[in-house]
């Protein structure tokens, strides 16, 4: 858990990323940083980062960045909200303190200037942060533009469930209407039916031992939760039900998009339904350089 805590205001216009991740960090355990991890090796399928350079665009709560300078790499985080950069911030004093090999920046991806300031690096990551920029192929065009021949793309985007996807637009347009005091009762509402599906089914009312082994079963689920990524059940839901702005793109028109932009899909992790594609590719043209798992 960090031992600095700091309220910085988010602007109200939109989600309060930043304040989601603040308070994420705030319970924060070594099993969680030991997942992410665990995470970021499989999803690169390597051992370890040492030698390589880590552009997290998009840092969030800073949880990728410190898993990224843990297995080794020299690490460059960025993000458009300042309270998200002050949570990356925060992690590296508390683990890396003085570390001259992990960098934080506030800066916007859409921002040609800031864009090209950037390092270029051996994996550039942008794990769910591309599509709440209001402008995601344009985000994933500068994004793609930063990755050197050889380098890897992690890419994480929602998935377009087409018509289900429009009515999460609205839901999340009405959880930022709603006074603040109101929102966390609104999540719990909307996530609710998906959530805990058995609470619905009257026929366990009359089954005591199936009703009680089912609530075990969704209570193990919350706290092993940390697994997926070292994220928290709370907090994605926060962000799956308030993050604005919104845009899904289908696996299809990501890997036509970036393999006309000289990139070759590596692997995918898709997903069917609410949630994240995610994807690595390796733009074209140099030897391989990843100490493979």
């Amino acid at each position: 858990m960090l031992r600095k805590r700091e309220a910085i205001e988010s602007d109200s216009r939109r989600f309060a990323f930043g304040r989601n991740w603040s308070s994420f960090l705030g319970k924060l355990s070594p099993q969680q940083i030991e997942a992410a991890e665990n995470s970021l090796r499989a999803s690169l399928a390597v051992k370890s980062l040492h030698g390589l350079a880590f552009l997290d665009v998009g840092c969030g709560s800073g949880l990728s960045s410190l898993a990224a300078r843990r297995l080794g790499a020299t690490v460059h985080a960025f993000d458009y909200d300042p309270l998200c950069a002050r949570c990356t911030e925060l992690l590296r004093e508390e683990y890396f303190p003085g570390d001259r090999q992990w960098t934080v920046a506030t800066g916007s991806i859409l921002d040609t200037l800031f864009m090209q300031s950037l390092p270029r690096c051996d994996i550039v990551c942008a794990w769910g942060v591309l599509h709440h920029t209001g402008a995601m192929w344009q985000a994933v065009e500068a994004t793609a533009a930063v990755v050197p021949t050889g380098g890897r793309l992690l890419i994480a985007l929602y998935n377009d469930q087409g018509e289900t996807s429009r009515r999460w637009l609205r839901v999340k347009q009405t959880y930022n209407r709603l006074p603040r005091v109101l929102r966390p009762a609104y999540a719990a509402a909307i996530m609710a039916p998906s959530e805990i599906p058995f609470a619905w089914r009257p026929s366990l009312l009359i089954r005591p031992r199936s009703y009680y082994h089912e609530w075990v079963r969704y209570v193990r689920y919350w706290r092993s939760y940390y697994e997926n990524r070292g994220m928290s059940r709370w907090h994605d839901i926060v962000d799956w039900v308030g993050g604005l702005p919104f845009e899904v793109a289908r696996p299809d028109e990501v890997q036509r998009f970036l393999e006309n932009r000289d990139f070759e899909l590596v692997r995918a992790r898709l997903t069917e339904g609410l949630g994240c594609n995610e994807f690595v590719f390796q733009r074209l043209r140099q030897a391989e350089q990843f100490e493979a798992a």
